[in-house]
């Protein structure tokens, strides 16, 4: 069923890599996944797992060590990774909007809240200027994008070229021989990439002449169109006015003259909403978000700051500014980490209600499988930079297969179960160097000589259920999962039964 819905966003075998002082560090190894229309896919995960640096891929906001190596993000038949960031303007918050962890560092503490919710609002308010915006925007983005790849596409390479030279000189022992062959195939790489940066400049820079021209005369012509709309609505308007005044001057009661003067009042409030969002229009908006989620007496609140209300209250604050824009897509990263158990049940309440209320899709980022099972339609479960199993929520608590997933479900308290909660052992491995294999298999108990070797391809289930693990290989020993999960998924079951 969640199948044959449209897919609003697409991410394709993205590699995400950062360059640090010790290194390159791999932080998203060929990650895919789909967001269909209406759906909430869960990314789940231990701390560095690559959740967030996914999810920031999505926004465009990465920090600038970042080096996206390969990789697709399809948001409405556009890749995410190759726009100009006029383009992504119009998307991050607009089309896409996101939820961060901690809802006190994503406030201005001296800042009132009802400011903070109508700023984007006021920012952009002209709406002839909004106007004029949308008439030239897919002949501006054409060309704004041909600019930004050319020069994404010259970055990247530049960046690579860094991380050779660095990585080149970084290498201990080597001797004089060896020393002066290295300067030499880093002199043909900079030749190489001096030539690179040449062709793909001449490649880019007349097609961009081209629609830099067709833009010039789209920009005329959209002049033309906000000027001529301008003149019509002011000119409606001046004539309402005037008919208006006229019905004053000439009426015979008090109390006549007041209706038509809150006529004469609403007409003028009506004319200035065509032109622009006011204060008081981005106000009412905003005390209707704020009531839509759960904040009790809106009109006292919205003059109070962040320290005057509770943890609960300022997440509900910051789902109330992402929803101001009415994005499609809304990205949770985390968003009841710093919350108690009990404020979070209705901060996903809330999340729930309101994706219901405007047919939203999610992704919900955590490292908690408990909130999981609440908030997704579908799981990804990542370990160092992958998804190691893929499916429904269904699949991934009732039939788990990677190693991995069960670790997770057996250090879940769960009332229960009597069997005594697992720990993880070990740590993450450090991603600047990643180790060779199956990511997990120094930290599991079932891992077999081959995942030390060979990394895991992807083992079909079901159609809708993938995981990355050796034991679904058909050589593989038959091995049952902990005896705390599959208790868990027979008390389930029974409970769904009764």
């Amino acid at each position: 069923m969640m199948e044959n819905r449209e897919t609003v966003l697409s991410v394709q075998n993205l590699v995400i890599n950062f360059k640090t002082d010790h290194g390159i560090l791999k932080a998203v190894r060929d990650v895919s996944f789909d967001l269909k229309q209406g759906e909430t896919l869960c990314i789940v995960g231990e701390s560095g797992s690559g959740k967030s640096v996914t999810s920031k891929a999505i926004m465009g906001i990465l920090a600038n060590n970042a080096i996206i190596d390969s990789g697709h993000i399809i948001y409405r038949g556009e890749n995410l990774l190759e726009v100009s960031e006029d383009e992504f303007y119009k998307i991050r918050g607009h089309k896409i909007g996101m939820i961060f962890q901690d809802p006190l560092s994503s406030l201005n503490p001296i800042v009132k809240i009802g400011k903070q919710i109508t700023e984007a609002m006021l920012i952009n308010s002209d709406k002839l200027k909004t106007m004029y915006n949308d008439l030239i925007s897919d002949d501006l983005i054409r060309y704004k994008n041909t600019l930004a790849k050319m020069n994404i596409a010259i970055d990247n390479e530049k960046k690579k070229l860094d991380v050779f030279i660095s990585e080149t000189e970084a290498k201990e022992g080597r001797t004089a021989a060896q020393k002066a062959q290295d300067k030499a195939t880093i002199k043909q790489k900079q030749a190489e990439f001096k030539q690179f940066e040449k062709e793909t400049r001449e490649k880019y820079m007349d097609q961009a002449k081209e629609y830099k021209a067709i833009l010039n005369d789209t920009e005329k012509e959209a002049k033309k169109k906000v000027a001529a709309y301008k003149e019509e609505v002011t000119a409606e308007y001046k004539k309402k006015e005037k008919a208006l005044k006229q019905q004053i001057s000439a009426a015979s009661s008090k109390e006549e003259k007041e209706r038509l003067q809150k006529e004469l009042e609403q007409e003028k409030e009506e004319f200035t909403n065509k032109l622009s969002i006011t204060k008081a229009e981005a106000k009412r908006r905003a005390l209707q978000i704020m009531k839509e989620v759960g904040i009790p007496e809106p009109e006292k609140r919205y003059n109070q700051y962040p320290f005057e209300f509770s943890g609960g209250m300022r997440q509900r604050i910051v789902i109330a500014i992402a929803l101001t824009a009415s994005p499609e897509i809304l990205i949770c990263d985390e968003p009841t980490t710093a919350l108690d158990v009990t404020i979070q049940a209705q901060i996903l309440e809330l999340i729930n209600r309101i994706k219901a209320e405007r047919n939203l899709s999610c992704i919900f980022i955590t490292h908690d499988l408990g909130v999981v099972a609440n908030m997704a339609d579908r799981v990804a479960v990542m370990y160092a930079g992958k998804i190691v199993e893929y499916g429904t929520t269904d699949e991934i608590f009732f039939d788990p297969r990677h190693p991995y997933t069960w670790a997770l479900l057996s250090s879940i308290p769960d009332v229960d179960s009597k069997e005594r909660l697992e720990a993880i052992p070990g740590t993450p491995p450090d991603m600047i160097y990643p180790p060779k294999g199956d990511a997990f298999a120094i930290r599991s108990k079932y891992a077999m000589n081959i995942d030390f070797r060979e990394e895991p391809p992807y083992f079909k289930v079901s159609d809708t259920h993938y995981a990355a693990t050796w034991l679904l290989d058909s050589h593989a020993p038959k091995v049952e999962m902990p005896k705390i999960v599959n208790e868990r998924i027979k008390n389930s079951l029974e409970g769904n039964k009764q």
